[in-house]
């Protein structure tokens, strides 16, 4: 693919103009309605999926397809990058780097555009997805069916990552991303007079044991091969120096890559609040939410990836304890995650993903682009 000024003029406007308007979940009404614009100018079709998101079918020599999917929502973050394009919309930010998914997958549609039908070896499938930062859009994508009606064989994405040098791509084979889930403990005691302890029943002291007792569970009843997470990251609870408290909470998130751990890890936290409930008297309830299952890039197409890369143009990425909802199209479909890196020390874009001032350069889309469409025609040469 020639990577001509004008795709990448295409791809930067289009990148700053969702920069200037992100939208959270579902409620993206500027950004779905962009997209569609852009993608009717191109001469597709585009079908409506999960509220606000889209899905275009780019007919080829055969009906089974190969989708390719960018996210579309940005993130309750107050933007500091103070980039003339920076967003319009106060408490809002793309700084997840979606709007340059979006944009990417809209630079390989313009180039798709001009392909023959008969130029491309498979259908092609474009997947604009909601709600990745929650509840989850790629999950209503799936229940809807469009991609079976589609034929859709196998499934990419790309992540924009500041951890890699810019323009390289970042690839993983196997479990990639963890299967993840968030947890809240309410604890229910009896508030008293500091002075007279004894009339109340603390929830802090029990919300201080069951610290405790997690961080065992860490040491004591998690495999040391099978890395998890469980991490509170929220305890609140009293009213008043002076009082014995009467009710507290803990809020956490729990993360593994295969689902025994996983199920193993909501068990021992049942274990956990049952067994203070006994030694404190208090009352604990325990509510757990799973979200997003593990992300596991299939090895055959990571092998046929590594096939299409020159050495020089990736490399090997050990599994994060990072989410993501790509990991519901890759329940049913063969799929790869890719990261495509960020990082310029020259230009200061080093902030990590969900920073106040994360930034990218919009060229390194144009790798993206190509790698997407060396995916589609098998061959080094797009």
């Amino acid at each position: 693919m020639d990577r001509d000024q004008a795709l990448y003029e295409e791809v930067k406007t289009i990148r700053r103009d969702l920069h200037e308007m992100p939208e959270l979940a579902f409620d993206l009404p500027k950004t779905s309605a962009y997209i569609k614009d852009k993608l009717v100018s191109y001469g597709f079709v585009p079908i409506s999926v999960a509220h606000t998101g889209w899905v275009v079918h780019i007919e080829g020599q055969i009906k089974e397809a190969v989708a390719f999917r960018a996210d579309m929502d940005g993130l309750p973050v107050k933007e500091a990058t103070g980039v003339s394009f920076a967003s319009k919309h106060e408490g809002q930010m793309h700084a997840c780097g979606h709007d340059g998914h979006m944009a990417m997958l809209l630079g390989f549609a313009k180039v798709l555009s001009k392909r023959k039908r008969e130029d491309l070896p498979k259908s092609v499938v474009l997947v604009f997805q909601p709600a990745e930062e929650g509840p989850g859009g790629a999950k209503i994508i799936m229940e809807d069916g469009i991609l079976e009606k589609l034929m859709v064989k196998s499934i990419f994405g790309f992540h924009l990552y500041p951890g890699l040098e810019e323009g390289q791509v970042g690839l993983c084979k196997g479990p990639f991303m963890a299967r993840n889930g968030e947890f809240d403990l309410k604890i229910k005691g009896r508030s008293a007079h500091a002075g007279q302890p004894e009339e109340g029943i603390d929830a802090l002291m029990a919300g201080a044991k069951i610290l405790g007792a997690i961080k065992e569970l860490r040491s004591l009843w998690t495999n040391p091969l099978a890395p998890s997470v469980v991490h509170v990251g929220k305890f609140i609870g009293g009213s008043a120096r002076n009082i014995v408290a009467g009710e507290a909470l803990l809020e956490g998130t729990l993360r593994a890559f295969d689902v025994k751990t996983y199920e193993m890890l909501k068990n021992e936290l049942s274990n956990i609040a049952r067994g203070i409930t006994t030694l404190s008297s208090c009352e604990v309830h325990l509510t757990i939410r799973d979200f997003y299952q593990e992300v596991y890039n299939d090895p055959l197409l990571c092998d046929h990836i590594v096939d299409l890369l020159e050495p020089s143009e990736w490399t090997t990425l050990k599994p994060l304890m990072l989410a993501e909802d790509f990991s519901f199209y890759q329940e049913k479909i063969p799929g790869v995650f890719l990261f495509l890196g960020t990082r310029n020390e020259e230009k200061d874009y080093v902030y990590p993903l969900h920073h106040e001032k994360f930034q990218f350069e919009e060229r390194v889309l144009l790798k993206g682009v190509e790698v997407f469409l060396r995916l589609l025609m098998g061959t080094h040469v797009a």
